[in-house]
């Protein structure tokens, strides 16, 4: 493994400290965790739609299936 030093803030040092005690875990692993996490998000939101985002939630409500056509269903809305 590479030896990466950096520089926190004493209040961000302090939350690390405490969720490292509390999840009872070394805080490299919790730096890992975290530098991993960004770095997928931030390849994953470049190069998919928002709608592959949530596509696994598309069907999953029940609603008036003309709601985004109908002018209707704007009634009231707003007061």
């Amino acid at each position: 493994m590479t030896v990466v030093t950096c520089k926190l803030p004493k209040k961000l040092a302090a939350k690390l400290e405490r969720a490292a005690k509390d999840e009872r875990r070394p805080k490299q692993a919790l730096l890992r965790e975290a530098i991993e996490q960004r770095l997928r998000i931030k390849r994953v939101v470049g190069r998919v739609s928002a709608y592959d985002l949530v596509k696994h939630l598309v069907g999953t409500l029940e609603g008036p299936s003309d709601l985004a056509t109908n002018p209707e269903h704007m009634n009231g809305f707003g007061e």
